[in-house]
């Protein structure tokens, strides 16, 4: 199971970017734990400073704005 999670404070492409792996993780059939993490002080440990961020696995895999369908398609697929 791969553990995501979103850093963001509530924005339209923080909830865009949630609920697209949300969608694709269904869709590929891949197990997830998803947290939305909107707390500025936990963001900020992560030393994001762009947002909407997805943090898979411990490690911050992309910062700043929407990822694409095929950037979450790898993650998903990733072992």
């Amino acid at each position: 199971m791969k553990n995501i999670k979103v850093l963001g404070t509530g924005c339209a492409s923080c909830k865009t970017t949630v609920e697209m792996i949300n969608h694709l993780a269904e869709e590929k059939g891949v197990t997830i734990e998803l947290e939305k993490v909107e707390d500025l002080q936990q963001i900020m440990a992560y030393g994001v400073m762009s947002t909407p961020a997805v943090v898979l696995d411990g490690a911050v895999v992309h910062t700043g704005g929407i990822p694409t369908y095929e950037k979450v398609e790898q993650w998903l697929a990733a072992e």
